[in-house]
């Protein structure tokens, strides 16, 4: 077996696939290098001298620049490599038109909906329009578990610190949020719980949810009734005895929605984890579903790569603005764009956001890029999109299942044990997580390093998808954990 991966031919580095010690003989398939120190399992390890001021070359581009000579067998990371990334840039057009074969859609069992796509749960949501209310939601949530079984499946409040005292986009953006969130598909009925003064109520919110199923939406203003919790368990038990009857039936894998986001990502995520979701997200897409890839941060160093994939110059412009934008709002705060990999992701063996940004990008395999959303905006295209949204995993995670995703296939390296609104699928970029973690981990993506094909482990992804879509817990689910987090960018009154 080797003990290090060169992932493209015209690399310049190897990575570790256990910790190796120095002076040993690592191979790599076509070759073998002793390692000049001790070198981590994920870590970069130089294939061949490399000059100072020269570009290092991993995924089959550039990661970064040599800041010192290095010489072969020497281990590359933040001492000697730094990033090539400033700025905002202008990008030409130069389209691939990659091109995916049709697949008959799988089914899941799931529930059909008067409105929308089919659910993959059948909930019951307290959604607070304002942090003043977070107890009330959560106190409700606690009584109102008595209500779970038959039809409802379970009963959670989404506590938040916003929705007053917000001013422009992100006043605008919890409002949209919470309205997505109580038109999602998972939802078999909600609570929309207010407090009566807050410039994000339910008045306000209203107007963003659209034509709505209204048999499945529930509006409380706290001090508008004597009793808030009374009044809250009576219309909590309206819902619940309305959902009652409802059953999972055959669904068509056309009407999925999944989000793509990789957290505590290591040097081997984008070797194992990230492209075993990328051969699902060409799956998926391939039987008329969509996937959603997020995380703006983490794609620049590749954003070529997804602008050249997108399906016409419209959606190239789109991207663009998209990458830019994002760059804009970091020197807005006269911060640097490229200050990204966390001291885990580095720990990991990841130095630069150009490393980052090409492990995080293969999880949106190889089809074209066919829509591309503001945040908080719901996916309708079917197929790839890439969605406004940053690199934190709670954040981007629920920007997801706002934008329609029935549930998050979510990477790691590190491990990682939370839940957003949606099941939250987390798997193991290396079998050690995997073993260590279990009580955290899904699904081990570190089985292709011992021997199983990346597209074996592609489709046994698809169906621990469709089966998590028919019922199957997820382990954050086990666990209870669900949470919320919405975009801040600007000034609190």
């Amino acid at each position: 077996m080797n003990e290090l991966v060169r992932i493209a031919p015209q690399d310049m580095v190897a990575v570790a696939l256990r910790p190796l010690t120095a002076g040993e003989t690592a191979s790599y398939g076509e070759g073998e290098v002793a390692p000049l120190t001790d070198i981590p399992m994920g870590h970069k390890v130089a294939l061949r001298d490399i000059a100072k001021g020269e570009a290092v070359i991993k995924y089959g581009f550039p990661i970064g620049q040599a800041t010192e000579a290095i010489p072969r067998g020497a281990h590359i990371h933040s001492h000697n490599l730094r990033t090539l990334l400033s700025g905002a840039h202008a990008y030409a057009y130069h389209p691939t038109h990659p091109q995916v074969p049709a697949r008959t859609p799988a089914q899941f069992r799931g529930y059909p909906r008067q409105k929308g796509r089919p659910g993959i749960r059948n909930e019951l949501w307290i959604l607070p329009t304002v942090g003043c209310v977070n107890d009330i939601a959560q106190a409700l949530a606690r009584e109102a578990q008595a209500l779970t079984g038959g039809g409802v499946e379970g009963v959670y409040a989404f506590p938040h610190p916003y929705g007053c005292s917000q001013l422009g986009d992100d006043q605008e953006n919890t409002r949209k949020i919470l309205a997505d969130l109580a038109t999602h598909p998972n939802v078999g009925g909600v609570l929309l719980l207010g407090l009566g003064c807050e410039n994000s109520g339910i008045d306000q919110i209203k107007p963003f949810l659209g034509d709505f199923d209204q048999s499945r939406i529930r509006f409380l203003i706290s001090q508008q009734v004597e009793d808030e919790m009374e009044a809250g368990m009576q219309l909590l038990r309206e819902l619940a005895d309305r959902m009652r009857g409802e059953v999972r039936v055959p669904c068509s894998a056309d009407q999925l929605v999944v989000g793509l986001k990789c957290g505590g990502s290591d040097g081997l995520s984008g070797i194992t984890a990230n492209p075993a979701i990328g051969v699902f997200s060409d799956l998926l897409t391939a039987m008329g579903g969509s996937t959603i890839l997020t995380e703006v941060p983490e794609m620049f160093g590749a954003e070529t790569i997804l602008m050249d994939r997108c399906e016409n110059e419209a959606l190239f412009e789109k991207t663009v603005a998209l990458i830019n934008d994002f760059k804009r709002y970091f020197e807005s705060y006269h911060m640097p764009v490229y200050e990204n990999p966390s001291p885990g992701n580095k720990a990991g063996g990841i130095t630069t956001l150009e490393d980052k940004a090409l492990g995080c990008t293969q999880k949106s395999g190889a089809s074209p890029v066919r829509g591309v959303l503001k945040y908080a905006e719901k996916a309708e295209n079917p197929g790839l999109n890439l969605l406004s949204a940053p690199g934190n995993d709670l954040v981007a995670s629920t920007a997801l299942a706002a934008s329609g995703a029935q549930l998050v296939l979510f990477s790691t390296g590190r491990g990682t044990p939370f839940g957003c609104p949606v099941p939250t699928v987390k798997i193991s970029s290396n079998s050690p997580l995997a073993q260590k973690k279990q009580n955290w981990i899904d699904f081990n993506a570190g089985r292709l390093l011992e021997g199983i094909p990346l597209p074996r482990l592609g489709e046994e992804l698809m169906d621990f998808v469709l089966a998590v879509a028919s019922g199957a817990s997820t382990r954050n689910e086990q666990n209870g954990f669900h949470d919320l987090a919405i975009f801040k960018q600007g000034v609190t009154l």
